[in-house]
């Protein structure tokens, strides 16, 4: 579905959360900042992740990365949810605001609308959609899930790490990366601009095209 994607800044809504209202930009402020939204309040999978959001809490926050989800319904109906959301994952506090949108209007800004499921008033739903989003207020990345499927926090972390690099050094991460694994070079660098640039040094993988693309290093 066409709409707001990765390089568009967010539009700086004023919200109602569960924290109160905010303005996003202003909640973003200078961090990384994952928005999330969700079908529907007191639904399975919803609960599973929001409840997940809450574990990983602690690691985002010594990342630096800030939370705020987002559920198509009235903030007493979220502050009642979280009861059910903090007592399935074992008490861990669901500290993060989450946005309402009874009348399912935040969604369509941030395109996070699911184009088949509908309410029971002919709403269109939220989609079980993420976004990262920059300290300069733009999606980095977004993900997109089915109703039916929910999503796994150690690939958001993971994308969020590579995200960090890739703004701090001219890099980029390759296939199944993870924290602490190698990363390529793009390009753009050359060899000499490269030996400068990392100091550590960095390889060549040997290719039968004897062209020396495929450079890996260590940051």
């Amino acid at each position: 579905m066409p709409g707001l994607t990765i390089g568009d800044a967010i539009p700086n809504l004023e919200v109602e959360t569960t924290h109160g209202r905010i303005k996003l930009h202003d909640y973003v402020d200078d961090s990384y900042t994952i928005i999330f939204s969700h079908p529907a309040d007191f639904t399975p999978v919803c609960t599973t992740e929001l409840g997940m959001m809450a574990v990983y809490a602690d690691k985002f926050e010594k990342m630096g990365v800030k939370l705020l989800g987002l559920s198509g319904d009235d903030v007493q109906s979220h502050q009642e949810w979280v009861k059910d959301i903090e007592a399935y994952n074992n008490g861990h506090k669901v500290t993060y605001p989450i946005v309402a949108d009874p009348n399912k209007e935040i969604i369509k800004q941030l395109n996070m609308v699911d184009p088949d499921e509908k309410d029971s008033s002919g709403y269109h739903l939220p989609s079980r959609a993420l976004h990262i989003v920059g300290p300069d207020k733009k999606i980095k990345l977004s993900f997109l899930y089915p109703a039916s499927t929910g999503r796994n926090m150690d690939e958001v972390v993971r994308v969020l790490e590579s995200l960090r690099k890739a703004s701090a050094h001219k890099i980029a991460t390759p296939a199944n990366w993870k924290p602490g694994d190698p990363v390529a070079i793009c390009p753009s660098v050359s060899d000499d601009e490269a030996k400068q640039m990392f100091p550590q040094g960095y390889q060549t993988a040997d290719l039968p095209s004897n062209k020396g693309y495929l450079r890996f290093t260590d940051v």
